[in-house]
């Protein structure tokens, strides 16, 4: 964790590969040995110097040409490989870069290149003096001397906290706790000018480390080269100069040594699956991690808590189904045997008339989801997703005040990399040719230059939406021919479980196809956003966010839509069928809802477990071994003589995978979002899968951050961005798709309109023979009749489900009176339902503040105490200058001079009492 001098922090590691040339001599070149430049080092800087450190190195290893020996340099040719240049350019750009860093002031030590091949690292110490310069820069708030109370809630909200904080005192994480928590410091941002406000004890350990990394990484990124006029260490990496660039962790996270680091406690308290149980460690991951990872873990902890009671309201609803399915008349209809309902053939030839009562279990599974509770689960979700973004809202909030996050302003940031070159080339193209550009466009890339970018985003985000359709057609046509081919079999099993067949291996496809088109929708997401060339990585993060979020979004729930809404809708009537293909017809819905939930629930838990979970363990271990395979292909068998027995951390880190940001991790989690919310009408014990699959997420997210990846970069956030968008608005989109469901999908309006207008005693007795029409069966088309049908010859009319115009009526087979009512009343329930939960959701936004009202207190709070700590200390300043003044004019000596210079300089004050009082004044104004 620090230099050879055991004394300096290592603050930052570069990592690069290097390879020493063996130049190649050309004929005549002479006898001379071609002198070339060797490796850099070992120590680079100490930060006491203001020479270069590295021009120092050249000097002492004597990699110059002395003066006295013209001649030498003409003596000498030396013939470079391709491979050979590039690596001596990389070199240059490396030492000119090291060169800056020591400038800036930053100290760095490097390892001996000792081996003809290998890996070496840079480390990097942020001494005090830039630490205070760049935190003044960055406006980071420290905390100051002054320390206040906190308002706690009284009366029987108090009462009801302190019981609930020891009924949860064996969950809440054993990690080191602020000492008085009804106190809080009173931060400011840091200013030198001010240095005597802030309560430094220790100038080493007053930035903590995810600080003074975040403080390194800002001016690595500023700091520029002229090779290539690259900007900062993202080109440097971009351009392979660099391998890697992170800030260590905090030693090892296992063994039984006393050292006992924050990384530690958190394996032990929060990264492992033996403390599924407990609460997170917030300020920890916070303080850690930094605010952006923090802010995604509370977000993670508040959704899973959520989860708790929608999926007990979901087993309630289940359960009543399941309490209710005896006494479900309908499906009592339908399983009697002494209802011969004849049903017509599902398929041309090959199918024959079948009973209703052979759909008996469906029809009784169907209850459990379909049945009057679904429609009030439906409510509450839509009730449960605004009361979750608003409680979003509200911890956001406390968390920004207690990490001092409240006024953060948006940091300007640097251009990408990629930006920056498309930038160079365009200012080079305009120098070599003669058009008339204004200034302002050379200076950055304007639509024109970004037209061909959002043509191919157009055009290829429109080819992706297609394949996907394209994919959900294949496996409906896979779904009618295997239909059909089964039906043909001479084995009775097979053909009486022709349905369950078709539909499991279908779905299995269909989960098979989505996690395939999911990985490669997220490359091609980054692609296209690449291509699109983005300025900031701000703006590259939000537009592949919502590239990635399209695309997955149809991606996995096309095959859903299809079967909620769209399947069995337009296969036409008997004799008079809609066909796919020549010979096979559209396939019918039995059971639609029923389906829905099957469809739903092998997708959503296929993706949990396969992609979420098992691609999340295996693929970051896979990766590893390749990187390892790799390194030591490629890396000849040489003796390090640099190398100690005990690897160091930044070998350990490097072993690492690097984080590549946020964005996967809420993904998953906002579609699986969507499958509780979107369809939770059609499964509602959605929410518990969820949460099993949440508990086991945090713990295995909390594992990947603490022991497989590299450390991140801290990033201050004040809230999770775009993903808040996102969240919004797929809850508004929930309520109408639930709608839908329950008006178009489920038989719940069917069953109303049957029992309040068409039963005669109020019941829903008939309700079967209600929904079923009657067909003609000498109506069929030639050659559509059944073959070989050992009762053709008794049935006279078969029964399918619509509602028409019997054969004997004037407009036989046309729509009829009741069909029309039951639409009218499906889209009238719609129009309802979403006025009356959207009212509902706005009641319940209304009703609680975004900010709690303690915390506003508290801000308003810690801006007078912040005025009056301010006028306390220059109060102190001034009563100081005016008893130095006082004492002037008694003519006091040199000592009390050199106490009034040192006085003066200190405060930056004018001597005469009138300036001391305006500059008093101009400060409190600043305030």
């Amino acid at each position: 964790m620090h230099f050879r001098d055991s004394k300096r922090k290592v603050d930052y590691v570069l990592a690069y590969h290097y390879r020493k040339r063996v130049p190649r001599h050309q004929p005549g070149a002479g006898l001379l040995e071609s002198v070339h430049r060797p490796a850099s080092l070992a120590i680079v800087s100490n930060g006491e110097t203001g020479k270069s450190c590295l021009d120092q190195q050249e000097q002492s290893c004597g990699e110059h040409v002395p003066p006295e020996q013209p001649g030498l340099l003409e003596a000498q040719v030396v013939d470079l490989s391709p491979l050979d240049a590039l690596e001596e350019e990389k070199r240059v750009q490396r030492e000119e870069y090291e060169r800056n860093l020591v400038e800036a002031g930053l100290e760095i030590e490097k390892d001996l290149e000792n081996k003809s091949q290998g890996l070496s690292f840079v480390r990097i110490h942020a001494p005090w003096h830039v630490l205070s310069r760049e935190a003044e820069l960055l406006k980071i708030k420290m905390p100051t001397k002054k320390m206040y109370e906190i308002k706690e809630e009284g009366g029987i909200l108090k009462k009801l906290n302190e019981v609930w904080c020891k009924l949860t005192e064996p969950l809440q994480p054993q990690v080191p706790q602020q000492d008085n928590t009804k106190m809080k410091s009173l931060s400011y941002p840091f200013s030198r000018e001010k240095i005597y406000l802030y309560n430094i004890k220790d100038k080493d350990t007053f930035f903590d480390n995810a600080t003074r990394s975040r403080i390194v990484r800002e001016i690595l990124k500023r700091t520029p080269t002229k090779a290539r006029n690259s900007m900062g260490i993202t080109t440097l990496i971009a351009n392979n100069v660099y391998d890697a660039a992170y800030p260590l962790h905090d030693g090892e996270y296992e063994g039984q040594n006393d050292d006992n680091n924050e990384r530690k406690l958190l394996y032990r308290e929060w990264a492992r699956y033996g403390v599924f149980y407990k609460f997170q460690p917030i300020d920890l991951i916070r303080k850690y991690f930094g605010e952006k990872i923090g802010l995604y873990f509370a977000w993670l902890g508040l959704y899973t808590e959520f989860l708790i009671p929608s999926s007990v309201v979901g087993v309630i609803v289940f359960l009543y189904g399941c309490i209710t399915i005896e006494s479900d008349i309908p499906s009592k209809e339908m399983c009697d045997q002494r209802n011969a309902f004849t049903m017509c053939p599902l398929c041309d030839k090959f199918c024959d008339y079948w009973n209703l009562s052979s759909a008996c279990a469906t029809a009784r599974a169907s209850h459990l989801f379909d049945n009057p509770a679904t429609v009030f689960f439906s409510i509450f979700m839509a009730l449960w997703a605004t009361m979750f973004l608003e409680q979003w809202k509200r911890l956001q909030m406390r968390l920004s005040y207690f990490w001092d996050l409240t006024g953060l302003e948006e940091e300007e940031e640097h251009p990408r990399p990629e930006y920056e070159t498309k930038l160079l080339q365009k200012k080079l193209k305009i120098k070599n040719t003669t058009e008339n550009t204004n200034e302002d466009e050379k200076e950055k890339l304007t639509w024109r230059d970004r037209m061909p970018g959002y043509l191919a985003n157009f055009s290829l985000i429109l080819f992706m939406i297609m394949l996907t359709f394209s994919a959900v057609f294949g496996v409906i046509v896979y779904r009618i021919t295997t239909a059909a081919a089964l039906s043909f079999s001479t084995n009775e099993t097979t053909r009486s479980n022709v349905r369950v067949t078709v539909t499991a291996t279908a779905v299995i496809i269909n989960l098979v196809v989505i996690l395939i088109l999911d990985e490669i929708y997220g490359a091609v997401a980054k692609w296209l956003t690449e291509i699109e060339v983005p300025k900031t990585e701000k703006t590259f993060e939000e537009r592949l966010i919502l590239k990635a979020f399209l695309l997955k979004f149809v991606n996995s729930y096309a095959s859903i839509f299809y079967v909620a809404f769209f399947k069995g809708r337009f296969i036409g009537r008997p004799g008079r069928y809609v066909y796919v293909f020549d010979g096979y017809r559209m396939e019918e819905a039995r059971g639609c809802l029923m389906e829905l939930c099957i469809q739903l629930s092998i997708i959503m838990l296929g993706k949990q477990l396969i992609q979420n979970n098992i691609f999340e363990i295996g693929i970051p271990k896979l990766k590893k071994l390749f990187r390892k395979l790799k390194d030591e292909r490629t890396e000849p068998k040489e003796v390090n003589t640099n190398q100690s027995k005990d690897p160091q951390q930044w070998d350990l880190d490097y072993s690492l995978e690097p984080f590549t940001g946020l964005t996967p991790e809420y993904m998953e989690m906002i579609i699986q979002f969507g499958f509780v919310t979107l369809f939770v009408a059609s499964f509602p014990l959605a929410p518990l899968f969820a949460l099993l699959n949440n508990v086991i997420e945090v713990r295995l997210d909390a594992k990947k951050f603490v022991t497989e990846l590299r450390r991140p970069d801290t990033v201050r956030a004040k809230d999770i961005g775009i993903w808040y968008n996102i969240l919004s608005g797929i809850g508004k989109l929930s309520v109408i798709i639930n709608a839908f469901v329950i008006s178009v999908t489920s038989d719940f309006i069917p069953r109303l309109m049957y029992q309040y207008a068409y039963s005669q005693n109020g019941t829903m007795h008939g309700f079967i023979n209600h929904t079923l029409s009657y067909f003609n069966v000498s109506h069929l088309k030639a050659g559509t009749q059944p073959e070989n049908s050992p009762f053709a010859q008794d049935v006279l009319f078969c029964r399918f489900k619509d509602y028409r115009e019997p054969p004997w009526s004037q407009n036989s087979y046309e729509f009829s009176k009741q069909y029309w009512a039951v639409l009218s009343a499906r889209l009238a329930f719609v129009i309802l339902f979403q006025n009356l939960v959207m009212f509902l959701s706005v009641l319940v936004d209304w009703m609680i503040p975004d900010i709690p009202k303690d915390i506003s207190e508290q801000i308003k709070k810690e801006k007078s105490v912040l005025v009056d700590f301010f006028l306390k200390e220059e109060h102190e300043k001034l009563k100081l200058i005016e008893s130095l003044i006082t004492c002037d004019k008694h003519g006091h000596q040199s000592g009390t001079k050199g106490q009034r210079i040192r006085a003066a300089s200190f405060c930056q004050f004018s001597r005469s009492q009138k300036g001391s009082l305006a500059s008093f004044s101009s400060q409190h104004t600043e305030v």
